[in-house]
């Protein structure tokens, strides 16, 4: 009969620092750890980016990506890209639409994992757990924010993200999504008040769908 591998118990202190959770790990040989979180959840337009990071070595100034500046965010993402494994998927707005945020976003966590050029003994998910793991997992709430490789994944998810959201601007320039990223704003409410949704907005959103039975569609539409 096979037995569940699990862990002794350890208690790791919030304020214990970011790298307490790694270590705690690595105390119990559970290495190489990769920490999986991603951007764009709560924007009605865009894609769902998931991101898996392996550390190699301690990275300064590691935060929730959220909490820090775009430029801070910038020069920490070249740095986990050159020292770090990374893996990524971004889910298109059609398939958020097909298979519903959650479902996918639980894939996109598997997938991401499954594209590391390492194979993770422990992984820590930012805030719910993710069943089909190649490996052990935790789910950390606001991972980010107390787990240095949750922390990498955040920033490089949300890097990614918001350079293809600019990308976007360029082609629609109508939402203003190099501002707002896709997220619902009052800029954003009145350009698909005006224009309708485009093709990359999640029309299975409340604010979308609204918007998609007032305007029938509406000239943004690509």
């Amino acid at each position: 009969m096979t037995v569940a591998f699990r862990p002794r118990p350890s208690v790791v202190r919030r304020d214990s620092g970011l790298y307490a959770y790694e270590r705690a790990l690595a105390r119990r040989g559970l290495t190489p750890i990769a920490g999986a979180d991603e951007a764009g959840r709560g924007a009605c337009a865009g894609p769902l980016v998931v991101a898996a990071v392996v550390l190699r070595k301690q990275i300064d100034g590691l935060g929730d990506s959220k909490l820090l500046s775009p430029a801070v965010r910038e020069r920490l993402y070249e740095r986990i890209v050159e020292v770090a494994h990374v893996g990524v998927v971004v889910i298109p707005p059609a398939e958020i639409d097909a298979r519903g945020l959650h479902r996918s976003n639980v894939s996109g966590m598997r997938r991401a994992v499954a594209r590391l050029t390492c194979d993770p003994e422990y992984i820590l998910t930012d805030g719910f757990p993710v069943p089909g793991l190649p490996a052990p997992s935790l789910a950390v709430w606001k991972g980010d924010q107390v787990a240095a490789c949750v922390a990498a994944a955040s920033i490089v998810a949300k890097v990614t993200r918001d350079r293809m959201m600019v990308e976007l601007d360029g082609e629609f320039p109508v939402y203003g999504f190099a501002d707002h990223k896709g997220y619902v704003t009052p800029g954003h409410r009145r350009a698909l008040e005006t224009h309708g949704p485009c093709s990359h907005h999640r029309y299975s959103f409340v604010t979308v769908a609204r918007e998609m039975g007032e305007n029938e569609m509406g000239a943004g539409v690509a």
